[in-house]
């Protein structure tokens, strides 16, 4: 068996298709109608159109029981863009126990949607903040060798 992709209800594909496509910039890699998959490998289905799939049983939506996650490096461009848009944040940027820069927000559908800074930008942020790669592989948790290339791949 092989995992393939998530896939969410949404109540209007097309609103939900233009929120993925323009304001997070996502790519569709298959357009079925009552199912768009994007690249980067999650779809989104109508949801009248999925509930007859399942025998009329009932969608609940915004349950906050489930994430989509995306990376982008500038979380605070993100959040203007966000608020241009006037999305509903479940929480603007905040740094994770980990360290990591995240914003939460709903989609139009109230599924959270999770955008965080790459773990490489992340080790390259604190590492112009003045920690050494011991301090980030601690902060952060992962391997110092992965926080020597990170911090290298952006240029230091």
């Amino acid at each position: 068996m092989k995992y393939i992709c998530p896939l969410i209800t949404v109540a209007d594909i097309q609103r939900s298709r233009w929120f993925y496509e323009k304001i997070l910039a996502q790519t569709v890699k298959y357009d079925f109608g009552e199912n768009v998959t994007f690249q980067g490998d999650f779809a989104i289905h109508q949801q009248a159109h999925f509930q007859q799939l399942i025998g009329s049983k009932p969608v609940r939506p915004g349950g906050n029981n489930f994430e989509l996650y995306f990376e982008h490096d500038d979380i605070n461009e993100m959040v203007s863009r966000l608020k241009e848009h006037q999305v509903e944040f479940v929480h603007e940027a905040r740094e994770q126990p980990w360290r990591q820069m995240v914003v939460r927000i709903y989609d139009p559908d109230m599924n959270i949607v999770e955008i965080g800074e790459s773990l490489g930008f992340l080790c390259f942020r604190l590492s112009k903040d003045g920690l050494t790669t011991e301090e980030i592989s601690a902060a952060v948790g992962i391997p110092q060798e992965f926080v020597k290339n990170a911090v290298a791949g952006f240029g230091i």
